[in-house]
């Protein structure tokens, strides 16, 4: 499956080398099973120059949308975080900054999520729309309905939003 986002990777660096003086490591994709990326850190490794090389950490990130991983973050939840920031991108990194790393999974963001926006007011103004909520409202008393203060309410009690990289907003629900 081909990603719209850039592929989130991490370095592993070998700690024998990096105790040793040396700088032994390898940038993996972290979109793939933990398996693979298992796989791929053993490679690293066996390439090492050290005669004992069994120790590994996250040295860097990239692609992670400003997410910070542990040193020693597993690689299970290194491959369930790629995986979404590969299927999700960037929206999916926002939502993690909000609840925190080890609250944030795919299921929470599709609940959370309601989209990329121009502004909180265009969301709000859709969401006016679709939802009917002025559908058989006399349309003299339907001019006075105030969709400012409806957004800022909504905003303080049930929705947050992330700034978007292109522009606009990204729109979640609170839970």
């Amino acid at each position: 499956m081909t990603s719209l986002y850039p592929t989130p990777r991490i370095y592993v660096a070998s700690l024998s080398d990096y105790n040793a003086g040396c700088l032994h490591g390898r940038w993996i994709d972290a979109d793939q099973s933990a398996d693979a990326i298992q796989v791929e850190i053993e490679a690293m490794l066996a390439d090492s120059s050290e005669p004992i090389a069994e120790e590994w950490a996250i040295h860097d990130v990239d692609n992670f949308g400003g997410m910070h991983l542990s040193e020693y973050e597993s690689i299970e939840r290194v491959a369930e975080l790629g995986a979404a920031l590969a299927a999700n991108g960037p929206a999916f990194a926002a939502y993690a900054e909000h609840v925190g790393i080890s609250d944030a999974d795919v299921s929470g963001f599709d609940e959370a999520y309601c989209g990329e926006w121009g502004s909180f007011q265009e969301y709000v103004d859709d969401y006016v729309e679709q939802c009917g909520m002025l559908d058989g409202v006399d349309e003299l008393v339907a001019r006075y309905f105030d969709y400012q203060a409806f957004a800022r309410d909504l905003l303080f009690d049930s929705f947050y939003t992330a700034p978007a990289p292109a522009h606009g907003v990204y729109v979640f629900r609170r839970f």
